[in-house]
């Protein structure tokens, strides 16, 4: 069992504002360098390079090394399902607010670590439990046969996802699992399976990445590709 200690300590971690703000730019599943962070932050370079030794030496954060440069990521998905969990909590509680552009993009279609998220994502996972392609329960999710089929004649690699799951132990949950949507209040798909479909997605060019934001934007094919697919709207 975690000691109260370390508890605290992961929280307060969490919950500074600059360090907030890296961990959110870092919840699309792509490594950032450090300087990129400080700007996501809005810190000095100085004072970014010790909230990032903090979060990594907490296990919150991987490096990578690519030639001279130096790659910051969220350390697993356990980390940003924490995140995406804080998120859900936090919208629940704030203040009723007006919401931007921005927000309603976030709300339609996003990245949530490694799976898409939002109320696109939550139509595609409510399309395939309504098909009997994918099960959800409180313990978590499993993938039918039905649902292979229909993923697989995507295009979505299933073996990837498999060999993925089985890295982790090869559990059920960890290869398909629901994940609370905080903006919906109703799950996506998430796992391996929900990274697979999300890799799947950008590679028919159904959607694609925002700069600066965790947004993706659905172009017209992916308009006509979730419609025809999952009868899903992206609007």
């Amino acid at each position: 069992m975690v000691s109260t200690t370390a508890f605290a300590e992961t929280a307060s971690l969490v919950g500074d504002p600059a360090r907030a703000n890296m961990l959110s730019a870092l919840m699309d599943g792509r490594a950032l360098t450090a300087a990129e962070l400080a700007r996501a932050a809005s810190v000095a370079p100085q004072t970014a390079s010790g909230h990032l030794s903090r979060l990594t030496t907490a296990g919150l954060l991987a490096v990578e090394k690519q030639g001279r440069h130096r790659y910051h990521r969220l350390a697993s998905p356990e980390v940003a399902r924490m995140l995406e969990g804080i998120m859900a909590v936090a919208e629940r509680t704030q203040r009723p607010i007006s919401v931007g552009p921005r927000d309603l993009a976030m709300r339609t279609a996003r990245t949530c670590y490694d799976h898409l998220a939002g109320k696109l994502a939550v139509a595609m996972a409510d399309a395939m439990v309504e098909r009997g392609q994918i099960e959800f329960s409180p313990d978590g999710g499993a993938l039918t046969r039905d649902g292979a089929v229909f993923l697989r004649s995507l295009g979505v690699d299933l073996d990837v996802a498999e060999a993925r799951a089985a890295r982790h132990g090869g559990s059920g949950q960890v290869f398909c699992r629901p994940c609370l949507d905080w903006s919906e209040r109703r799950p996506h798909v998430a796992g391996a399976v929900g990274a697979a479909l999300c890799n799947c997605c950008f590679a028919l060019n159904w959607v694609r990445r925002i700069e600066g934001t965790r947004a993706i934007t659905v172009t017209p094919k992916g308009r006509l590709g979730f419609k025809h697919s999952f009868g899903a709207e992206a609007d």
